[in-house]
């Protein structure tokens, strides 16, 4: 047996390793460049064209992830800070909230939709 200390993250840890064979055998150290690879940004375009007139404010989705329940329905008067639907992304459910006072004009949305960042989801007009 082999003893050694090793720090990992500032702390030390005394660990015994076991010889397999009594040779000392040096093994070579390879230095090797890691290639940098391009990786295109994602899109954020919306997927289906929605246009907004002047007045109305688009609920733009903040990140990926799958809408997992609508709390307002079209025509619903919404305020400033109301919770709008639930937006579950990594595990984690996200309130999407009104950007504004006014009437929920389109809602692109349903349970189980999911969507994309920067999507737009809803217009409040």
């Amino acid at each position: 047996m082999r003893k050694f200390k090793v720090t990992v993250n500032g702390v030390s840890y005394n660990v015994e390793v076991e010889e397999t064979s009594t040779s000392a055998t040096a093994v070579p150290v390879v230095h090797a460049a890691i290639p940098s690879v391009a990786v295109p940004s994602p899109s954020v375009a919306p997927a289906t064209p929605v246009e907004i007139a002047t007045g109305e404010v688009a609920v733009k989705a903040p990140m990926p992830g799958k809408i997992t329940k609508v709390l307002v329905k079209k025509g619903d008067m919404v305020k400033k800070g109301d919770v709008l639907m639930i937006l579950e992304a990594m595990k984690m459910q996200n309130e999407i909230t009104s950007p504004a006072n006014g009437n929920v004009k389109l809602l692109n949305v349903e349970n189980g939709t999911g969507v994309k960042p920067g999507e737009v989801m809803a217009v409040i007009g």
